[in-house]
């Protein structure tokens, strides 16, 4: 596979720790920033500060991620990045049922083994060498982050005066920072003393703060791995599956509110009447602008056939009450399958992730555009965040018919390997690749293979630039697992993804702010196609199209 503290002085701990923890990714020789790049930075990080102030954490995320992209070399802003992730994930953990029974229910011998387990994994399949006492040091981290959260402190510490959390608290660096372990058993007796510690000196259970360090054994090593709580490792295996319980609809969180970037024919939000654009104002009485978006979208997770009740908002000032049911959806992955011009034959398909069922989707589509005309096709991957990296080879085999579609490296050697186009009756249409900053992971497995085989052309602009593969592992002493970066992929030139992305043939520049991506409709055939109201305002579309029609 390839989120009791108002004041941000609290935070000053995590920083003095975190600054170990990303030392090793800063440059040896800073670049000297320039005054305009000083000015930019500035106004980032007072952006973000207010957004951590207010506790929005994905949306700091965001502005950190973007930032650090155009100022890599900013220590300040990867450090603010990586705090905002801790908070996010304690926020999102606490937030799963199936996550607080766990803590709940595990003795402190259980979780001790869980962590033992963690790091025994770790050892054996992560891509890079595992530093042991940077992972406790990153445990502690979460440790520290964790006894600012209100929902933790709710959960564990209700009657702990705030004035003993936080002695307790700037301490906890001070017993670990100078400690080294030479195993994982001695990782384990470390964990165990700080847990005891923190039990004596404010009450904590000590299962508690060993789940942190757990959960900061994998959080920190890069953006990609991760602990998966049960109810996290269920919902991932669903949408490998390509199937989820729910209300079918995507979702974008914007100023502490829900908005529906789009709903999945067919599933309960479709046949209750949502539109894409409409905003979610209220979940089951609660206000989203009151409890956040990140806590409104959990509120609409729940059992199958369990309802909820909704408040819209729609063109600004119509609301509209609704209760839904959410269900088991089947989602595609294959969307808006048509002819976009028949005199020409273009053919036009979006891939939105790669699943297990993908290729079989792609295999229909195709052959259905092949009946209507088709003579060239345009292959949409924008926004595309990635999926199954088996899936990306079995979809790029359908393009190339010989030679590497992707190479993986590993750290143990298991997963080294060489992907290779292997199948007859390869589709040998032009092919035109559509590309932007989103396209991502298995995305960019298909755009590296087009690239480097000059199968097709590729338009937009520069993919994200995630050059490495995650595995799922289940553990034994508890019902959850870990995501974790088990290699890292090289298109069939040997060149890295991670980084670098893929870089498009024709570069697009679109402005943010009147750039419209044309959107799939359903036209009164009951097909999707793209709005061609919309169309016109796709610069990218429409060099593939001026593109496909010339030939070129």
């Amino acid at each position: 596979m390839t989120r009791s503290h108002t004041r941000l002085i609290h935070h000053a701990a995590a920083l003095m720790l975190l600054s170990f923890a990303i030392s090793h990714s800063a440059s040896a020789e800073e670049k000297v920033f320039g005054a305009a790049d000083q000015v930019a930075t500035a106004e980032v990080l007072q952006q973000g500060m207010q957004l951590e102030q207010d506790r929005r954490w994905s949306e700091a995320i965001h502005l950190y991620e973007k930032a650090t992209k155009r100022f890599p070399q900013d220590s300040d802003l990867r450090r603010r990045l990586l705090i905002s992730r801790i908070h996010f994930d304690v926020t999102r953990r606490y937030r799963d049922i199936s996550y607080t029974d766990s803590v709940a229910q595990l003795n402190v011998e259980q979780a001790a083994d869980l962590y033992v387990e963690i790091l025994a994994k770790l050892e054996a399949n992560y891509v890079d060498p595992l530093n042991l006492n940077e992972v406790l040091r990153n445990g502690t981290a979460f440790v520290e982050v964790a006894l600012t959260e209100p929902a933790f402190l709710s959960n564990h510490l209700p009657n702990t005066p705030a004035p003993a959390v936080e002695q307790f608290r700037l301490a906890i660096h001070r017993d670990v920072l100078g400690r080294e372990v030479a195993n994982r058993f001695e990782a384990r007796q470390l964990v165990l003393s700080v847990a005891k510690k923190a039990e004596q000196k404010i009450g904590l259970k000590q299962t508690a703060t060993i789940y942190e360090y757990i959960c900061g054994a994998v959080g920190l090593l890069d953006p990609y791995s991760g602990f998966l709580t049960a109810g996290e490792l269920s919902e991932m295996t669903s949408q490998i599956e390509g199937n989820f319980v729910g209300l079918g609809v995507e979702l974008r969180p914007q100023d502490k509110r829900l908005h529906v970037v789009s709903v999945i024919r067919g599933g309960p939000a479709d046949q209750s009447g949502i539109r894409a654009d409409d905003e979610i104002i209220e979940v089951d009485g609660s206000k989203t602008d009151v409890i956040g978006a990140d806590r409104a979208a959990d509120l609409l997770r729940g059992p199958e056939n369990s309802t909820v009740k909704l408040l819209l908002k729609r063109n600004a000032s119509e609301i509209i009450p609704l209760s839904v049911a959410r269900r088991r959806v089947e989602v595609p992955s294959i969307e808006a399958v048509h002819i976009m011009d028949s005199q020409h034959g273009i053919g036009y398909l979006r891939i939105s992730n790669f699943q297990k069922t993908t290729d079989e989707e792609l295999d229909r589509a195709l052959w259905e555009l092949q009946k209507l005309g088709m003579r060239s096709l345009i292959l949409d991957v924008r926004g595309n965040p990635g999926g199954l990296l088996e899936t990306s080879v079995r979809v790029a085999d359908r393009f190339i018919s010989d030679g590497v579609i992707v190479s993986t490296r590993g750290r143990n050697g298991i997963e080294n390997k060489n992907f290779t186009a292997h199948r007859a009756g390869t589709w040998q249409m032009p092919l035109y690749l559509l590309i932007d900053g989103d396209s991502a992971s298995a995305s960019e497995i298909l755009a590296g293979a087009i690239r480097d085989h000059r199968r097709g052309l590729l338009i937009g602009a520069n993919t994200y630039g995630k050059g490495s593969v995650q595995g799922l592992y289940n553990t034994e002493a508890a019902k959850s697992g870990l995501r974790l970066t088990v290699s890292k992929f090289f298109s069939p030139k040997g060149l890295p993804i991670a980084h670098h992305g893929v870089g498009p043939d024709i570069k697009v520049d679109t402005d943010e702010e009147t750039y419209v991506m044309a959107k799939p409709v359903v036209d009164t055939q009951g097909r999707e196609v793209l709005n061609p109201q919309q169309t016109p305002q796709d610069k990218v579309l429409q060099i593939a199209l001026e593109k496909a029609r010339s030939g070129q």
